[in-house]
């Protein structure tokens, strides 16, 4: 974008995962906009600079809620590595990981809000249980994941999961995603080895699902 008018434009409109802000581009003063950006979202802010940045600026940059700068001249391949890092952190940030959503199917699950919603059926209510197991699954799409580990993903504070609970868990969950629980087609069994999730699964950060 070219502006910070476009800019916010963009950003309430779009889901953004990464800003770059080039403090030597365009008439408007970058770090007011990492300034701006900052106090409004949580996405990862990386600035570039010239040779007009100095030590104080740089400083000014990362107290105003920049994630990284990297100065002129630089790599590509250094500029995707900082990038990568940077969207690795944001992903494991506990405060990131409250503001996902998933969508799958005709699906979608707010981690905050801690409600599932069925574009057909309405909003499906699940037991911390079986909200936690889902997470597992959604955050693992199409890989097998054992029971052990569904076990200790599935798990509540204060209260014990046993080996053979997670089949029992696993069955009420499929009796409430699935149109024949029978038959599921969401979560599958991989003899002998654990259970998947069987749907391409989408994530967004931010925002909430209507009632």
């Amino acid at each position: 974008v070219h502006d910070s008018k476009q800019f916010d434009y963009v950003l309430s409109r779009e889901p953004v995962d990464l800003v770059v802000v080039d403090l030597n581009l365009g008439r408007e003063d970058g770090l007011a906009i990492v300034r701006n950006l900052a106090t409004k979202s949580d996405v990862p802010i990386i600035v570039i600079s010239g040779d007009r940045l100095d030590e104080a600026e740089k400083v000014v940059a990362l107290e105003l809620g920049a994630t990284d700068f990297i100065p002129k001249p630089f790599g590509m391949r250094e500029f995707l590595a900082r990038i990568r890092v940077a969207l690795r952190e944001r992903i494991s940030s506990p405060r990131t990981r409250e503001q996902r959503s998933f969508r799958f199917g005709a699906w979608k699950l707010s981690v905050k809000q801690r409600r599932l919603i069925c574009a057909e059926r309405g909003e499906v209510k699940l037991t911390a249980c079986e909200f936690n197991l889902l997470i597992a699954f959604l955050e693992n799409p199409r890989n097998v994941l054992s029971r052990e580990r569904l076990l200790l993903a599935s798990r509540v504070r204060g209260e014990e999961v046993y080996d053979r609970s997670i089949d029992v868990l696993i069955m009420r969950l499929r009796r409430k995603l699935e149109a024949d629980a029978a038959n599921p087609r969401l979560v599958k069994t991989s003899r002998g080895a654990g259970y998947f999730f069987n749907a391409d699964v989408d994530v967004s950060y931010g925002g909430t699902l209507a009632a």
